[in-house]
C-alpha cells in the first residue's frame, strides 16, 4: 500500500514539459485489425488520403497498430471542428516546406488536459488539448509539430525499439545464463540509462531539425525556446507542494529545460534575427476560442481544491496546501511533508460488510484493533490505521449503492501531522450532489477576451473560475513575466465555463 500511495502521488502528479516518446507502444508490428481509428485530421501536399499515402510504407504499420491504444489511453481524440482548421493550416505551411513530400501525416487532437505531445513511426502525431491551451500562437504549435515531424523524419522511433528489444534480450541472457536476478536488474537498469541518454540525443535533433523547418515554413524561429520556457513555467508551478524524486529525473527522457532553451535560441538565431517570421496570433487564439479546458464530465471536475463528479453524483474537497490532480487511475492530492491522499471507488456486493471487506487482505500494514464504524452524510463509512515502512496511513471507505469509495492518506512517520486527522477532515467533506447541483456543473473552457483601458493582470484573472492561482494562471497561460502589463485592445485568455 505504501508503494501504491507513494508511486501513485509522485507519477500522477509529474508534467511532462514536451514531448514523450511511447516506449511500451511499440510493441508488436502485427496487430493491424485492432479496430477502426478516429482521425484527427490530414493535412497533405498531395489530393489523396492519409491511408492511402501510407500505403508502400512499412512503418506505417507501427503507428497504425497502436494508434487506438493511443486514443483509449488519452480519452479519446477530441473533436471541434474549428480547432481541426486552425490546426490544418499550419500542418499545411509546414507540409509545404519539408524535405519529403511524399510523406503525410496525421494530427490527432487528444482529449487530456495534459501537457504532452509525441509522434509514432508512420506519419502519426498526437498533440493534447492542454498543450494547445498553453501554447499562444501558431508558431508555438508549429514549433511543436515541426518538432514531432523531425522525430519521424530520423526514425527515431524505429531506433528505440530496437534499442529497446536489444536492451531486454541483453538482460534476460544475464539473468538466465548466470542465474543471478540481480544481475540481470543492473543489466536492464544500465540498459535504461543508455536509452534515456539516447533519447536527449534523439530531443535535441529533432529540435534542431523542427526549428530549421518552422523557419523554411516562414514561422517565427524563436517560438520553441519561448515555448520551451512556457512549460517549464508551467512544470514548475505544478510541482510546486509536490514530492520530489530523483529517479525520475535518472531515467528523464529530456534534456533539462535550460540546455534544451538555450540550444533553441542559439538554432534559432542561425535562421535570422528576434522578429523573424510570423507568429500569427490572433488566428491561432480565434481558433482555440472555446477549447475545453481541464478535465471532462467523463472524468469529473477540478474545481481548485473540490473535486466533483456530475455522473456519479459525488464530491470532496481537501484542506489548503494540497494540490489536486485527476489521473486516470484515482483522483490524487498531495500536500505538505510529503502528504498523499488517493481516491478511488470499487463495486462491492450489497450484502458484504465494510468490515469485512477493511478485513480482507488488501490493506498492508492494517492494525486490526483501528477498525472503526461510523456514518459520513448519513452513508455507511469504516476507518482504519495501518503503517508500512516510512509511512503512517489511514484507510476510509464510503459505501454508495453498489460502490465503495475509498480515501488512501499516508503521512511520513517522521512528519508533525497526523495521517488521520487529515483524512478525517478530508472524508467528512464527501456527499451526494443534488439532481440541481448535478445540472449546474459545466465544463471549463478558453475565452477569449479583449483587454479595456484600464485593465491589469488582476483584474483580467478575476474573470477567471475554477482554477487556483489565478493571476498566476493567466500569466502563465499569456507568456507574461511577473512584470509585464496587460495591454489595452490585447487579446488574452482567460478559463471560464
Amino acid at each position: 500500500m505504501r508503494a501504491l500511495l507513494r508511486s501513485a502521488a509522485v507519477g500522477a502528479l509529474v508534467v511532462a514539459s514536451g514531448c514523450t516518446t511511447i516506449e511500451a507502444g511499440l510493441d508488436s508490428f502485427s496487430d493491424q485489425n485492432s479496430g477502426s481509428m478516429q482521425a484527427g485530421y490530414t493535412s497533405t501536399r498531395q489530393p489523396i488520403t492519409f491511408e492511402t499515402a501510407q500505403e508502400g510504407d512499412p512503418q506505417s504499420v507501427i503507428g497504425r497498430s497502436q494508434h487506438p491504444k493511443i486514443l483509449a489511453a488519452y480519452g479519446g481524440a477530441y473533436s471541434d471542428p474549428k480547432l481541426e482548421q486552425t490546426l490544418a493550416g499550419i500542418v499545411g505551411k509546414l507540409a509545404a516546406a519539408t524535405d519529403d513530400p511524399n510523406r503525410a501525416y496525421r494530427i490527432t487532437i487528444l482529449n487530456s488536459p495534459n501537457i504532452n505531445a509525441f509522434a509514432l513511426p508512420g506519419g502519426y502525431v498526437y498533440i493534447t488539448r492542454g498543450l494547445l491551451a498553453l501554447a499562444n500562437d501558431s508558431s508555438e504549435v508549429a514549433a511543436v509539430i515541426g518538432h514531432e515531424m523531425g522525430h519521424i523524419t530520423a526514425n527515431h522511433g524505429i531506433q528505440r525499439q530496437q534499442r529497446e528489444q536489444a536492451a531486454e534480450l541483453a538482460s534476460r541472457v544475464v539473468s538466465e545464463v548466470l542465474d543471478n536476478e540481480s544481475a540481470g536488474q543492473i543489466a536492464l537498469a544500465k540498459g535504461k540509462l543508455s536509452l534515456a541518454q539516447f533519447s536527449r540525443q534523439q530531443e535535441l535533433q529533432a529540435d534542431a531539425l523542427g526549428i530549421r523547418h518552422i523557419a523554411r515554413a516562414g514561422y517565427d524561429p524563436f517560438a520553441a525556446s519561448r515555448f520551451l520556457k512556457a512549460m517549464d513555467t508551467y512544470s514548475k508551478m505544478r510541482n510546486a507542494f509536490q514530492a520530489k524524486d530523483p529517479n525520475l529525473d535518472f531515467l528523464a527522457s529530456h534534456p533539462s529545460a535550460p540546455q534544451r532553451i538555450d540550444l533553441a535560441e542559439q538554432l534559432a538565431r542561425r535562421e535570422g534575427p528576434p522578429g523573424t517570421g510570423t507568429r500569427d496570433r490572433d488566428r491561432y487564439l480565434a481558433g482555440i476560442d472555446g477549447m475545453l479546458f481541464g478535465d471532462s464530465a467523463v472524468e469529473g471536475y477540478v474545481r481548485e481544491r473540490t473535486f466533483l463528479h456530475p455522473g456519479l453524483g459525488i464530491s470532496f474537497t481537501v484542506p489548503k496546501g494540497f494540490v489536486l490532480d485527476n489521473t486516470a487511475e484515482a483522483v490524487m492530492a498531495t500536500g505538505p511533508d510529503d502528504t498523499a491522499i488517493r481516491f478511488d471507488g470499487v463495486a462491492l456486493p450489497p450484502n458484504r460488510s465494510l468490515v469485512e471487506y477493511v478485513n480482507s487482505g488488501w490493506i498492508g500494514g492494517l492494525e486490526p484493533g483501528s477498525v472503526r464504524q461510523g456514518r459520513i452524510h448519513g452513508l455507511e463509512a469504516v476507518s482504519a490505521k495501518a503503517r508500512g515502512g516510512e509511512y503512517n496511513f489511514d484507510v476510509t471507505v464510503v459505501r454508495l449503492g453498489g460502490q465503495v469509495y475509498r480515501f488512501l492518506t499516508a503521512v511520513p512517520a517522521k512528519a508533525a501531522l497526523d495521517a488521520g486527522e487529515i483524512a478525517s477532515r478530508v472524508s467528512e467533506t464527501f456527499h451526494q450532489l443534488s439532481p440541481q447541483e448535478q445540472a449546474a456543473l459545466k465544463p471549463l473552457r478558453i475565452r477569449i477576451v479583449e483587454a479595456r483601458p484600464g485593465d491589469t493582470a488582476e483584474t483580467m484573472s478575476a474573470r477567471m473560475v475554477g482554477v487556483e492561482s489565478r493571476e498566476r494562471m493567466f500569466r502563465l497561460l499569456n507568456e507574461l513575466g511577473t512584470d509585464d502589463a496587460v495591454k489595452s485592445g490585447e487579446k488574452y485568455k482567460i478559463v471560464a465555463e
